[in-house]
């Protein structure tokens, strides 16, 4: 195996601390070209075989031994991203669940959502065609509608507008938010996140003491969401103790 090829790897992970597969051969190959696609998954297998990278879930590479956030999802998000996929290939989104930062508390919520974020463009759209096939789908809900009617439900599916350069991941071919996103969004948005803004400093202290946490990217993203000031306090209030 090539001297430098463990230099080029770490290189690649400095500025996203989870790589698809694809992700990771289009970046072999530019600093290989000469490579084939066999040479390239005999250098993989030897990678992970000799623990330089390792597998976050199928078809996803880290460097980082097993911290990653990864959460599990569920068939019913699996059939809400395979129904944007296919009907809308070139629209930005992600999918998730409240649910996933239930490990991260102290007591645990008896709502959960299931959140669909989906591109200004096409949330419109996204949202009438979730419609056809499941209940309770609420496009950009206010204080007021949350308080009065989605509150009261379980498994509610929020559709609401994608924030741009959101840290986000695909693992099997489905887009979720990154932890760092959801550790800002929670700041941001108190309506749906309403059973965690009373645990905030404890989950924060969860997440740094179980993850990897990479800050400049959540920082860049707490400053385009104008919470970057208040990112900070939270941080450094947090880990003070």
């Amino acid at each position: 195996m090539p001297k430098n090829i463990e230099n080029k790897i770490k290189v690649y992970f400095k500025n996203s601390k989870v790589l698809s597969r694809d992700q990771l051969v289009g970046e072999l190959k530019k600093d290989f070209p000469s490579w084939s696609s066999n040479t390239i998954n005999t250098y993989l297998y030897r990678l992970k075989k000799n623990d330089i990278i390792n597998n976050v879930t199928r078809g996803v590479y880290t460097i980082e031994n097993g911290r990653v956030f990864h959460p599990r999802v569920d068939t019913k998000l699996k059939k809400i991203a395979s129904r944007i996929t296919k009907n809308y290939p070139f629209v930005d989104y992600c999918v998730w669940n409240t649910s996933w930062l239930n490990d991260l508390m102290l007591h645990q919520p008896f709502k959960k959502f299931i959140v669909v974020e989906v591109e200004k463009s096409a949330v419109e759209q996204v949202f009438t065609n979730l419609n056809f096939e499941f209940k309770n789908v609420y496009l950009n809900p206010d204080s007021l509608f949350f308080d009065r009617y989605i509150n009261s439900m379980d498994d509610a599916i929020i559709v609401k507008n994608l924030n741009s350069e959101s840290p986000t991941v695909k693992a099997n071919n489905i887009v979720v938010p990154m932890l760092e996103k959801m550790l800002v969004d929670m700041l941001i948005d108190e309506n749906l996140f309403s059973a965690q803004q009373g645990e905030l400093d404890y989950i924060f202290k969860s997440a740094y003491k179980k993850f990897t946490i990479n800050e400049s990217k959540m920082k860049r993203y707490a400053s385009r969401r104008n919470r970057e000031v208040e990112l900070e306090k939270r941080i450094n209030t947090t880990l003070a103790k």
